[in-house]
């Protein structure tokens, strides 16, 4: 038997959690450290604000919620109080650049709302409950999805929840790691049993799986450049992680 061969079976055998770990690895190696500031990969000077960038992200790229969160940082608007305050079509005119500007000042109010309703405006008083509490409180706001929770939960307040987006799904799913549409909590699920509930861990895993997908795992891949190409099926091998469904 080749020595590929027996490399093949024996990462075939590895527990998925080293295999996880194997992708960490690899891409810390390529990218390198992703922390950034005080919240470690995610862009942010306090906790409100990483939770409001979390808001008006949704489908758009990060560069356009850039120029609408100094829009509001120009005129001091990135306080639980100021939100609440301003009027929301003024609002909505500030957060034009991150589109869907009418829907977007209307989830911030909405979770400004929240935020006094439940802890007198306090976000890291909010924070501090058990995940196993807060998260469904999240979930219940209107406008809030899952990869918006699990953002403000693990960047904004440290809780060891691993956040899925869009690239995390398309790089699993091209190199065949989980089924082709894997639902957001199955994919989550992967990494949360398979890991150590590390949010330190989560936050850096997660920076690097943004940085593949930005710059090698595109809609139209540059799998010759990828640092995890050599493990692709259509590389005219067969991954040794290669798996029909999530585990």
């Amino acid at each position: 038997m080749s020595k590929s061969s027996n490399l093949a079976r024996r990462k075939k055998a590895e527990p998925l959690g080293d295999r996880l770990e194997e992708v960490y690895v690899r891409l810390r190696e390529h990218f390198g450290p992703q922390r950034r500031g005080p919240y470690g990969w995610w862009p942010g000077e306090t906790a409100f604000e990483v939770a409001i960038g979390a808001i008006l992200t949704q489908n758009t790229a990060w560069q356009n919620v850039e120029k609408a969160l100094a829009r509001l940082k120009a005129r001091e608007l990135l306080t639980p109080q100021a939100l609440q305050e301003i009027p929301q079509e003024e609002l909505a005119a500030l957060s034009v650049p991150a589109g869907y500007f009418n829907v977007k000042a209307r989830r911030l109010k909405t979770f400004v709302g929240f935020l006094w309703e439940h802890s007198q405006g306090n976000l890291e008083a909010l924070l501090r409950e058990d995940l196993t509490i807060l998260r469904p409180r999240l979930l219940g706001i209107q406008g809030i999805g899952p990869e918006t929770a699990d953002s403000i939960l693990l960047y904004a307040g440290g809780h060891p929840i691993f956040v899925v987006d869009a690239y995390t799904q398309r790089i699993f799913s091209r190199h065949r790691w989980i089924r082709e549409k894997a639902s957001y909590a199955e994919l989550q699920e992967l990494f949360l049993q398979h890991l150590s509930r590390d949010p330190l861990l989560y936050n850096e895993y997660h920076g690097l799986l943004v940085n593949l997908g930005k710059y090698h795992c595109k809609r139209k891949p540059l799998c010759s450049t990828c640092p995890l190409g050599p493990d692709l099926p259509a590389a005219r091998r067969k991954s040794p992680w290669s798996r029909s469904s999530t585990p």
